[in-house]
């Protein structure tokens, strides 16, 4: 009951009923991302995305990124990419995590290259 209550009236929890409405009767399903991120667009060519896990716009990856924004490049429909050995895995956001970068998040001291003249 707690679950069709946060669908009907919680947005930023997971996908409402009526993105789910709209997404069965007008949506077109286009693609799926390597997260599991699924792209719909509609006759008219709005497009939108459904998230599989939390909702958060930096979980597009590049492939996508350039669709769901109508950039026209030369990779428009291609969305399984060749990635080179070098390139890393797409990545959202991790402020705010574990997984957030500090400067002297191993070292608990503070290695200063200075000397202030109060002490």
């Amino acid at each position: 009951m707690l679950t069709l209550f946060k669908q009907i009236f919680v947005w930023w929890n997971q996908t409402t009923i009526g993105t789910r409405i709209k997404t069965i009767f007008f949506g077109k399903f286009v693609g799926e991302d390597s997260f599991g991120n699924k792209y719909y667009q509609n006759k008219s060519g709005k497009r939108w995305v459904i998230y599989k896990d939390e909702i958060d716009a930096s979980k597009i990856p590049n492939e996508w990124y350039s669709w769901i924004h109508y950039t026209k490049n030369k990779i428009e429909n291609i969305h399984d990419l060749n990635k080179y050995e070098w390139q890393k895995p797409h990545l959202p956001n991790q402020t705010g995590t574990e997984n957030s970068y500090h400067p002297n998040k191993n070292n608990e001291q503070n290695n200063k290259k200075y000397k202030s003249w109060k002490s």
